[in-house]
């Protein structure tokens, strides 16, 4: 189980995070939403010792993280927005440079790793190919698999469907579920309210730097009313 306490993050005298707190058990998806500037992005960066919090804690199986260890332990992993992929390599090597580098596995071993993920994730194919050769959809299942390749067991994604085609949300969602389904942690940072229909989740809205209001997917879809904060941005009339 993941469970953050009070986290804080303050930037130039402006709270980004106020005394966030939440959980989620092993196979939970956690949907952090909400629009640009309140905070989502900021608390997976935190997660991923990208940005140093002010206060707070967070603890996995009840025991506390030491966030400044989290690149070392590989327990969070992280796909970002933009997927941050070496175009000048190829599929294969984007895979093995992370096996090779980070956990230290040899040539042989990182190769036979790399293939197996991306068979897992339908890129088997496009292994000798470069990364600016693959579609917006395909580099998003590359940047999946390189996280997974060092078998985090919190996975974070930052806002998954910003740079698709709409009409590959679907399978976007796909990827987050069968995350889910394999045993992981997954929490995402989106704006995109279509991906809650496809995923069984719980939805923290988020405003300001705090969590607004909260509910599962099921409970919100079954009874919108009882969720007013939420209906309202997902029918598109809450501002920014």
């Amino acid at each position: 189980m993941l469970k953050i306490e009070n986290l804080t993050k303050i930037f130039n005298d402006k709270i980004i995070l106020d005394n966030i707190s939440l959980q989620a058990e092993k196979g939970d998806i956690a949907v952090l939403l909400g629009p640009s500037g309140t905070g989502k992005s900021t608390l997976l960066r935190i997660l991923n010792n990208l940005e140093k919090p002010n206060a707070g804690t967070i603890y996995f199986n009840n025991k506390k993280i030491n966030i400044e260890t989290v690149n070392r332990t590989h327990l969070i992993g992280m796909v970002f927005q933009q997927f941050n992929l070496f175009e000048h390599l190829t599929v294969e090597q984007n895979v093995t440079l992370v096996l090779e580098k980070v956990i230290k596995k040899n040539n042989k071993n990182a190769k036979k790793i790399a293939l197996d993920l991306l068979k897992h994730y339908g890129l088997a194919d496009k292994a000798q190919k470069f990364v600016s050769q693959l579609s917006g959809g395909q580099k998003q299942r590359l940047a999946i698999a390189r996280t997974m390749a060092v078998k985090p067991k919190i996975i974070c994604l930052d806002e998954p469907t910003s740079a698709l085609d709409p009409l590959l949300t679907t399978h976007v969602a796909n990827n987050i579920q069968s995350l889910a389904d394999e045993g992981h942690i997954v929490l995402v940072a989106t704006h995109d309210t279509s991906l809650l229909e496809r995923l069984n989740c719980t939805i923290y809205l988020m405003g300001k730097g705090n969590i607004t209001e909260s509910a599962t997917s099921v409970e919100f879809f079954k009874n919108k009313k009882a969720y007013p904060l939420i209906d309202t941005f997902v029918s598109g009339h809450i501002e920014d």
